[in-house]
């Protein structure tokens, strides 16, 4: 019996340009195991939520690099919660100032 990777969605939200350190954390986990789908530059918060439902995946981490987190990610948030996936872990990385962090955390 084998046992289920964990999947994991590496995407880059908005109009950021720089994919260096998605690139590098999605390697890093692909070579702890898990099973890696990174979706590229420039993705709409829906094209996210769409990939990590038809991926089925476990968690989503974003790299925001833009300062847009404060309008991506609750965006983000809410479409996998309105499509059932509130049970998707959402980690956000990136340029986010520590004042910030609480209200993204809730």
């Amino acid at each position: 019996m084998s046992e289920q990777k964990i999947r994991v969605v590496v995407a880059k939200p908005g109009l950021d340009g720089h994919d260096r350190g998605a690139k590098i954390i999605a390697r890093a986990l692909r070579d702890a195991g898990m099973e890696v789908i990174y979706t590229g530059l420039h993705q709409t918060p829906e094209q996210i939520a769409a990939t990590v439902i038809q991926e089925d995946a476990h968690a989503v981490g974003l790299s925001i690099l833009s300062g847009a987190h404060m309008t991506l990610v609750p965006r983000i948030a809410k479409m996998l919660a309105d499509q059932g996936a509130d049970d998707v872990a959402l980690v956000v990385g990136g340029t986010i100032p520590s004042e910030d962090i609480p209200e993204l955390k809730s």
